[in-house]
């Protein structure tokens, strides 16, 4: 096994002395000086500055696109492909079609965002939107970086199977198994009344809520809350009949997040994660981790006849590999087939029928001579882009709160979960089953994640399964660059729907497997409570 709990291994010794003077003798004019000398035994992490190995970019770190830097070992052909996907990762595309940039085409009918940047801005994530004063619901429109995935509640999947179609969850019919709140002209038949409307209008708004730290001072938290109208399945005076609005329905909002440091993500090797898992919590420590078997459209591509694979990516570890997350996002949240995915989002649905119908338009995801909308280089490059971005060095490793924010992080367990060290793979691997970038591997990575499940109570349920993660079961977020969050996007938010504009609130909203941290991190001073965000915001 190659994976090290770093946070157990080595520890870094500072003499603190503490003054203990004793007198001896009556009446005497001399005395002995006896120091007692302790040390405070700091976890070995403390003063790691490069994260990433020689992955890291150890100068980004002052910068807005400090998340955005590539790999620094990379080869020149390695780099030139990077940055041809760097300007894929930014392409805005259009409706099809468009006979003077064609290879832009290919946006929609309905979805989310029209280019990666906007989900994923500067490689960081999204931007928390805001209410108006006056208002009591936002829109969602085109600076939405969040969506809904939306599927039919089938109960738990906790072996994946043919039989059982590999987990896969089941899609809201004539709606799939994600919410498109954006559409192109002419999308739906009421375009005239709603030019740009996808299957339907979805609105954000926060409940806020305090909560009270034993010493008395409190803190308000906010929770967001979305509404949906105007579904294109049913005419405004029977939305209550639409299959969207049916009891059987789960809902689980997406936060778009960020993409550096994937690769190395991925070449962490599987028996490594594996080994930190404990479903029925052996130990004791009310820890039960475990990983997230999903559907794998590259093994099925490949004929594999079990296409099921460690869940890695995604906030529920729902996809196995930066080229099916990217690849898929690609196809979901924008409407544009590849050759991964060459079905478009809505593909045999009444929307999409009655859109090809209505405009004549070649809009089925593939043109005349079956070319997908974004061919093999295209798709390539820009997973290489996401694949090869470089993980941020540390700051302020000498500070003296950040350090005693290290011991407190140990002390409430928050390792538990956030697994500070591995070590990736080496040798013949692949990252979606291409050849790996030497620049990747046998890297000593500290993301600060086991990459596994755990429960994290009903406060932070979507209560929708995805894959064998039930609706209470979240992947613990690797912590490694959370510092920049606010310098690469000040609008960014933590946690799946970006209800945590701090790591504080973001802790405070933890239960169930992480209560008993939770619960330790509030019963510390203010002060101490300080330098374990310290800590949190050196990485």
């Amino acid at each position: 096994m190659t994976n090290f709990n770093v946070n157990k291994t080595r520890m870094l010794g500072i003499a603190v002395v503490l003054g203990a003077l004793y007198g001896c003798g009556s009446g005497g004019s001399s005395s002995d000086d006896k120091s007692e000398v302790v040390e405070v035994q700091y976890p070995d992490y403390t003063q790691v500055e490069n994260l990433g190995g020689n992955a890291t970019a150890v100068d980004a770190s002052d910068s807005g696109h400090g998340f955005s830097t590539p790999i620094p070992t990379l080869t020149e052909a390695e780099l030139e492909k990077h940055l041809a996907g760097d300007t894929h990762f930014e392409t805005s595309f259009t409706t099809a079609p468009n006979e003077e940039h064609p290879e832009l085409d290919g946006l929609g009918p309905v979805f989310n965002n029209q280019d990666c940047n906007s989900c994923h801005q500067r490689d960081g994530r999204s931007s928390t939107l805001s209410v108006p004063e006056g208002q009591d619901k936002l829109l969602l429109g085109s600076e939405a970086g969040i969506f809904l995935r939306i599927s039919v509640d089938d109960g738990e999947c906790s072996t994946p199977s043919a039989d059982n179609n590999y987990c896969k969850n089941v899609g809201v019919p004539g709606f799939g198994t994600q919410l498109f709140h954006r559409g192109v002209l002419k999308a739906r038949e009421d375009w005239q009344e709603n030019p740009f409307i996808g299957q339907a209008n979805v609105y954000l708004s926060y409940q806020y809520q305090d909560f009270e730290y034993p010493d008395g001072s409190t803190i308000t938290l906010k929770k967001p809350v979305f509404t949906i109208d105007g579904l294109y399945d049913v005419g405004e005076d029977q939305q209550e009949n639409s299959a969207l609005n049916q009891a059987d329905i789960n809902f689980g909002p997406r936060n778009g997040m960020p993409i550096f440091g994937l690769g190395l993500l991925e070449l962490i090797p599987e028996q490594d994660i594996l080994a930190l898992a404990d479903e029925s919590d052996s130990n004791n420590d009310g820890i039960s981790g475990r990983p997230n078997w999903v559907y794998d459209a590259i093994k099925d591509r490949d004929n594999d006849p079990l296409p099921v694979s460690l869940g890695r990516f995604g906030w529920k570890a729902n996809t196995p590999s930066v080229r099916v997350q990217s690849l898929g996002a690609l196809r979901g949240d924008m409407g544009i087939t590849n050759p991964l995915f060459p079905d478009e989002s809505i593909a045999n649905t009444a929307l999409h029928e009655s859109y090809l119908a209505r405009t004549g338009y070649v809009d089925t995801g593939v043109d005349e001579n079956g070319n997908t909308e974004a061919d093999q280089t295209f798709s390539d490059e820009v997973v290489f882009y996401a694949e090869t971005l470089a993980v941020p060095g540390r700051r302020d490793i000498h500070n003296a709160s950040v350090k005693t924010g290290a011991l407190l992080f140990e002390k409430i367990n928050c390792t538990g979960c956030h697994t500070p060290g591995f070590v990736t793979a080496s040798g013949d691997v692949t990252l979606g089953g291409v050849a790996a970038p030497e620049a990747l591997k046998g890297q000593v990575i500290y993301p600060f994640s086991d990459m596994l499940l755990h429960d994290m109570g009903a406060e932070l349920a979507d209560n929708r399964r995805d894959f064998t993660a039930t609706g209470q079961e979240w992947k613990t977020r690797p912590l490694w660059g959370i510092g920049l969050t606010k310098t690469v996007n000040p609008a960014a938010g933590f946690l799946h729907d970006g209800r945590a504009d701090t790591i504080e609130e973001a802790i405070l909203w933890h239960g169930g497997e992480a209560q008993s941290s939770k619960e330790a991190f509030a019963g510390l001073s203010a002060a101490e409570r300080d330098q374990l965000v310290s800590f949190v915001m050196s990485l």
